[in-house]
This record gives structure tokens, C-alpha cells and sequence, in this order.
């Protein structure tokens, strides 16, 4: 009879002590490595009716790799800073119709509209800063959202025109051909003009699904272009959107 009077005593104290020891792991602050893989491009926001359509769109090598730590402030929220090394880049075909470029065909530079087959090239080696709020929803499952800074270390931005042609200056322009053989190209190459420092903001979540292994989602959203603010040849503002899927590591 005295056993059966303490059960639900005993159950309810072995409670409050497991929810206790949950509220308290989600207090901890956490070190976490990471590797990531980046799919997306630099596109501006909203299509041009000067781009036509997208013949196609090939993977590149994206790759990133970095630690981060959370800080808890208040029970379930707190404060995550990290330093990754990332590339993002994107290959891509378009074909477009009166399209402002800026070209160089064997020694001549051409500066026109272009209306033809474009092939694309980014490459973006950099080093990220990403400062966010978090959200610990449980043990196992944790949200985030903020800004981050990127410092390109290494960079491309060029590609290939063919199987078009350009009027010069204006639509009524003197008109320059560009064929489907190697040496009938045009080309562009603007690495120079694109900048050291990107801003933008990411969101994303973190699972840890197996002890201290865990899987995570993000979008990265750039929101300054990819190119110098005085950068006139390509008609709009080229952003980098990109999304990652990786793997983490608690360290602690």
C-alpha cells in the first residue's frame, strides 16, 4: 500500500527532473563544424524580356567547409557566428534578343545589343561571416536567421556569345556577327569589376539526427550584386541566390 501511495510521486519528481534536464541542454552553448554543398546562380530579380530562355544549367563544384558556435541568451534563443570558406558558381546557357553587352571578337571591342546564344561562367571563392538569431524548438531541431559578409579571395565573372550577332551602339548600329565555330566567338570577361565584399541574409535550420551528427538547410540571399556599383555593361543588377544542404558535427 505505502508503494502504491509513492508511485505517482516518484513519477512525477523522475518528470519534472527529465524536463529539467531538457530545459538545461537546451541552455548550452554549441560548437559545430560543417560541410555544405551551394546550388544556385546570379541572376537579377525578374527576368528581362531581352533574356528569352534558358537552354540549360550545369553543377558546378560548390563546396563549403567552417565552424560556427551558438550562444544561448534566453531559455530558447541565442546568438550564432561562424567562419566558412565557400565557393559559389554557376554555369549557364541563355539565349537573348537585344540584350546590352559589352564583347571583344579577336582585337576588337564591341559595345552594343546582342541578340544570339550567351555562355556563362561565375566563380566566387570567398571567406563568410554569418551572425544569426537562433531558435532551439527542441534538442534536436533548431532554426536561424540573419546577415552575413563574404570577402571574394578569387573570382570570375565571363562567358562566350555565338551564333548571333551584335548591332553597334544602338538597334540600328552597324551589325557584327558572331558563328558557331570557336573562332567566330565573341567573349566577355569582367572579373575586375566584380566586388571583394558581398552582404546579404540567410535562413535555415539545423537537425541532429544521430548523437552529435546532424543535417542542415539554408538560403543565402545576396543583397548587394556581384558587380561594382559603376558596372554598366550587363543591364541589371546580377544578385547571388544560392541554396546549401550540408552535414554538421557538434563538437560540444
Amino acid at each position: 500500500m505505502l508503494i502504491a501511495a509513492l508511485l505517482p510521486t516518484l513519477s512525477l519528481s523522475a518528470a519534472d527532473g527529465s524536463n529539467s534536464q531538457d530545459e538545461s541542454r537546451l541552455r548550452e552553448w554549441q560548437l559545430k563544424v560543417r560541410v555544405g554543398y551551394n546550388i544556385g546562380g546570379t541572376a537579377p530579380l525578374g527576368i528581362p524580356s531581352t533574356i528569352r530562355s534558358f537552354e540549360s544549367y550545369h553543377l558546378t563544384p560548390s563546396f563549403m567547409a567552417g565552424g560556427d558556435v551558438m550562444i544561448p541568451f534566453k531559455k530558447r534563443w541565442g546568438v550564432l557566428a561562424g567562419l566558412y570558406i565557400e565557393n559559389k558558381g554557376m554555369d549557364c546557357e541563355v539565349t537573348t534578343k537585344g540584350y546590352r553587352m559589352k564583347l571583344k571578337m579577336e582585337d576588337d571591342e564591341l559595345d552594343g545589343l546582342y541578340t544570339g546564344h550567351v555562355r556563362q561562367k561565375v566563380r566566387q571563392w570567398m571567406f563568410t561571416v554569418p551572425v544569426q538569431l537562433t531558435f532551439q524548438l527542441n534538442r534536436s531541431l533548431m532554426f536561424r536567421a540573419g546577415p552575413y559578409l563574404s570577402l571574394l579571395f578569387n573570382k570570375y565573372f565571363g562567358g562566350i556569345a555565338f551564333d548571333g550577332y551584335l548591332r553597334k551602339d544602338d538597334p540600328t548600329g552597324p551589325k557584327v556577327v558572331m558563328g558557331t565555330e570557336e573562332n567566330q566567338w565573341a567573349t566577355y570577361d569582367f572579373p575586375d569589376e566584380m566586388r571583394t565584399l558581398q552582404f546579404g541574409l540567410a535562413v535555415g535550420a539545423d537537425w541532429q539526427f544521430y548523437r552529435r551528427f546532424g543535417l542542415s538547410v539554408n538560403l543565402c540571399w545576396g543583397l548587394t550584386g556581384v558587380m561594382k556599383g559603376d558596372f554598366k555593361t550587363v543591364e541589371q543588377t546580377l544578385y547571388p541566390i544560392y541554396g546549401q544542404i550540408g552535414f554538421s558535427y557538434r563538437i560540444r
